[in-house]
């Protein structure tokens, strides 16, 4: 059997929860710095205090994308997901605007980014499992296009009400703004309902009928030797060994030399990733093939194309980072003059900021479908090249710009890049992902996403203090030549579709 090719508004139906779901992402990205600015953050604080969202990402994509392949319901396989995310989205976007102190909006941050999580990880998956190949490029372009007309009216939102509709975008010192608590407040009705409109609008297969579309793939019931599994358990363990022994070294050389305290994340995140690779080892040993060893094993197996589009996704999205962390404060400071976050040129700049957010990601819906085009005429990695190249560009050409109006040309070129980003990567990894692990594995490549945040929140606190003399707009240029680094290690990634055979049982 082959998957049915699915008509233009029933891919429309099953993207529509993405519009709320960004819209809520870019309130949260737009807003979250202002926030803890004005809760009285200092600028090399900021990083650390998002640290929260990636480590939260880093440990839910890959469980939710788990329990979500071995998920039916009424509502499906990925559907229930979509909704309870978006239910604990909603509520986190209504309080974190309220928070009465910096560790408060701190934590609610955590958990919204969690909620957010919940919701956006198997719609990745739910691609892959509806649509035949040749329409998974048009599917993640679909789901790249409400993204970015989500986050245009998202990050557009204290604007609006600001100078349309004529609430405060100034408060007293450790109050947030009118504008800002209502944006947020209009972000959780439409996250909500956006979701529940794919939820109740969308079909899904059953597990039989996706297993009849693979049933003549052999990595759908290999088996492996005892032989193969002592080979598995003696990797597991290596694999562990070695990062545990690069964390405590790491962490030792931090102790040492007596640096900043938010850098010891990296050791410490090392030698934790090398713990659980002992610990399932022995488990394996000890118990078999448990939920937390197969989610451990399958990081050691996989696909070669995820492998390298891993370090695509890794400078790609330090870049992208470095740009939401410190935009506002680089807008403000660098072309604003203002650092007082109660001066009305501060927050004259934040607002801009929003917009500057907004049109980027306009950008991104309108070329969302042009990119499918030029990856027919050219190829998909030639495709990124451009796209990245032209958003790099663009992050390292706000250092020359004075006037604010002229900062809206590099938002195109970033733009671009994230078009490019939200879509063309997941087109090529689809078609080298088992079926059956599709969640999985869209978690697991969504690490790629997560540590290059987490590396991003650790360092570049430390960089704009100690290396770029507290000038945050030399946090853009950096991510603006990661940006084009990624574009060039796009050209080494094998588009094709490279299932590797994982287990499924033991002889």
């Amino acid at each position: 059997m082959k998957k049915r090719a699915l008509g233009f508004w029933e891919i429309w139906n099953m993207s529509f929860g993405f519009l709320g779901i960004q819209f809520g992402f870019a309130l949260q990205n737009a807003n979250t710095s202002r926030i803890f600015e004005t809760l009285g953050a200092e600028v090399d604080e900021i990083p650390i205090l998002w640290i929260a969202a990636p480590v939260t990402g880093l440990v839910i994509q890959p469980i939710i994308g788990y329990f979500s392949d071995r998920t039916w319901t009424r509502l499906g396989r990925r559907r229930p997901y979509f909704l309870i995310g978006a239910l604990l989205s909603s509520i986190a976007l209504c309080i974190m605007p309220n928070s009465p102190t910096l560790w408060v909006a701190a934590g609610m941050l955590w958990i919204m980014d969690a909620s957010i999580n919940i919701s956006m990880e198997p719609f990745r998956a739910f691609v892959g499992d509806n649509l035949p190949d040749e329409q998974r490029t048009q599917g993640f372009a679909m789901q790249s296009f409400f993204i970015g007309i989500g986050a245009v009216v998202g990050s557009m939102m204290p604007y609006v009400f600001t100078n349309w509709l004529g609430l405060s975008n100034t408060a007293p010192e450790g109050v947030i703004p009118e504008s800002v608590k209502w944006s947020f407040y209009v972000g959780a009705f439409v996250f909500l309902t956006a979701v529940l409109w794919t939820v109740f609008k969308s079909k899904e297969y059953s597990p039989e009928e996706l297993e009849s579309f693979h049933k003549n793939d052999e990595e759908f019931n290999p088996v492996i030797t005892q032989e193969e599994n002592l080979i598995r358990i003696k990797k597991l363990n290596r694999a562990g060994m070695v990062f545990s022994i690069f964390g405590a070294i790491i962490t030792a050389i931090l102790i040492f030399a007596d640096l900043e305290k938010e850098l010891y994340i990296m050791g410490v995140g090392l030698l934790i990733v090398g713990l659980l690779f002992i610990t399932s080892s022995a488990v394996r040993k000890a118990k078999g093939r448990t939920g937390f060893v197969i989610i451990m094993t399958d990081l050691l197996y996989m696909p070669k194309t995820m492998k390298q589009l891993a370090w695509v996704q890794f400078f790609s999205w330090f870049a992208l980072f470095s740009m939401w962390i410190y935009t506002t404060q680089a807008v403000t400071s660098h072309i604003y003059g203002s650092t007082d976050t109660t001066s009305q040129l501060y927050n004259d700049g934040a607002d801009w900021v929003t917009i500057l957010f907004a049109v980027y990601n306009g950008v991104a819906a309108l070329v969302a479908f042009l990119l499918p085009v030029l990856a027919k005429a050219t190829s998909r990695k030639l495709t990124h090249l451009i796209a990245l190249s032209l958003g790099g560009v663009g992050l390292i050409s706000v250092y020359f710009i004075s006037n604010p109006d002229l900062l809206i040309l590099p938002m195109i070129g970033v733009g671009v890049a994230w078009a490019s980003i939200l879509s063309v990567p997941y087109a090529m990894l689809a078609g080298a992902l088992p079926a059956k692990k599709m969640g999985y594995y869209m978690g697991v490549f969504n690490f790629f996403i997560v540590i290059p945040q987490i590396m991003a929140a650790t360092i570049l606190g430390f960089l704009v203090t100690q290396l770029f003399d507290g000038e945050p707009i030399y946090a853009l240029i950096l991510g603006g030549l990661a940006m084009i680094l990624s574009g060039l290690l796009t050209l080494r990634v094998n588009d094709g579709a490279t299932i590797n055979i994982v287990e499924e049982k033991i002889l």
